[in-house]
């Protein structure tokens, strides 16, 4: 342990941004001395469940456009100094070889999170950065020229502060809203967090009979004007209440209460050609029972699904007693499966979370606060949240060096 506890930077969260943000301060001024402050047994915790254990670190594509958020324009600048090449020569500096996916979505070689992880502990072992772990903060006050963290058991000085404690998304890795509560403490204002890049609870008679069906689908966002704010492509996995899937997730971002789901279930076949097919199997299968109606166009509880919702619901008739109104309904249902929006699903099952620090009051050139000096703020702990794909990593990164880089 230091000496005195006293130190020129201490850094509140050992996740992500924290760890680079100790990095690049070291890098720059190898003499001043740099404290990482995590309250769990060990750093990076959330970091090595990224990208379903691979670690999606950065994506090809990085521009403000792919976040939601009060930092959103702000954001422009930090990616311009930390786009994705800069950002993959400084892990390939840290010993990190990567891989680019066909979707843009860049990996670690060896496709093990751990290997981020790793290479982000070892620079900080050499540079020496002085990690404590589990150390549970219950006050940060500001006094004078310097800042006072009090733990459990210790007390730190800090010249300069840095919060990198993120969000309250995934609470069983950590995740709360201390962040929060140190933010507005020292008088910042702060946009409240809520579940993002997350399943969505939606209102449907038919969606408990599609537990734990996958399907590949266009889904498009509808707010109560019944305008289009967001459509993706992709598979879209359906659970006890509510849909699921990173085309999901990524409309969870712009979900509200009331907005509507429209799910068609075979975009790559127009109207037309599926309504051909549907009376093709009306005359192959037409002395059977309507319930094999959809059989080889559709999964078989997801198309005895579409058949309820298309009113079709006696399925001891047989198909050929179908009346081509009916199959303009199922038509119609397979290309426009709607479900109204109840809520995102929790914290427990989000990835990410909307809100954070007002983006307004953060410097986007050095993340230093506008409020108080010698504060700085990155990653999860602003308001700016990014969509599947390694946009919330980059920008915990790139938040991360920006902030190490001012230091």
């Amino acid at each position: 342990m230091h000496k005195s506890n006293n130190f020129d930077v201490v850094i509140v969260g050992g996740g992500a941004s924290g760890l680079m943000c100790a990095i690049s301060a070291k890098q720059r001024n190898k003499n001043i001395s740099v404290a990482i402050i995590e309250k769990n047994d060990r750093v990076g915790k959330k970091l090595l469940s990224t990208g379903n254990g691979r670690c999606n670190l950065t994506h090809n594509n990085i521009t403000a456009e792919n976040y939601c958020g009060s930092f959103k324009k702000q954001s422009n600048a930090v990616f311009e100094k930390y786009n994705t090449k800069k950002l993959l020569e400084i892990f390939k500096n840290l010993g990190l070889l990567t891989f680019c996916d066909n979707e843009g979505r860049y990996y670690p070689q060896c496709k093990q999170a751990s290997a981020v992880l790793d290479v982000l502990r070892f620079a900080c072992g050499r540079l020496n950065v002085e990690i404590f772990c589990g150390e549970n903060i219950r006050s940060i006050r500001q006094g004078g020229k310097s800042y006072s963290i009090k733990t459990d058991g210790n007390e730190f000085v800090a010249k300069k502060l840095v919060i990198a404690n993120g969000s309250k998304a995934a609470p069983k890795l950590g995740g709360n809203s201390s962040s929060a509560d140190y933010l507005k403490n020292l008088g910042h204002s702060f946009v409240p967090f809520s579940p993002a890049l997350c399943p969505i609870k939606v209102k449907s008679d038919v969606i408990k009979s599609l537990k734990g069906i996958r399907a590949n689908a266009k889904a498009v966002l509808f707010d109560n004007n019944g305008k289009i704010v967001k459509e993706e492509i992709g598979e879209v996995q359906f659970n006890d209440n509510s849909l699921s899937g990173i085309c999901i997730f990524n409309l969870s971002l712009y979900t509200k209460k009331d907005f509507l789901i429209s799910l068609d279930l075979l975009p790559d076949i127009s109207y037309r050609v599926l309504k051909s097919l549907i009376y093709n199997n009306k005359k192959l299968f037409s002395d059977l029972t309507i319930d094999n109606l959809l059989t080889g166009i559709l999964q078989k509880r997801l198309g005895q699904a579409v058949l309820k919702e298309s009113k079709v619901t006696d399925f001891s008739r047989k198909c050929n007693t179908l009346f081509d109104s009916e199959i303009e309904n199922i038509v119609k249902i397979i290309k426009d499966m709607r479900f109204p929006v109840i809520e995102n699903c929790g914290f427990e099952q989000a990835q990410c979370a909307l809100g954070g620090v007002n983006g307004r009051e953060i410097d986007e050139n050095t993340m230093q606060s506008k409020i108080i000096k010698n504060l700085y703020i990155c990653g999860e702990a602003i308001d700016l949240c990014g969509e599947c794909g390694g946009y919330n990593l980059h920008f915990a990164f790139a938040s991360g060096l920006t902030a190490g880089e001012s230091l």
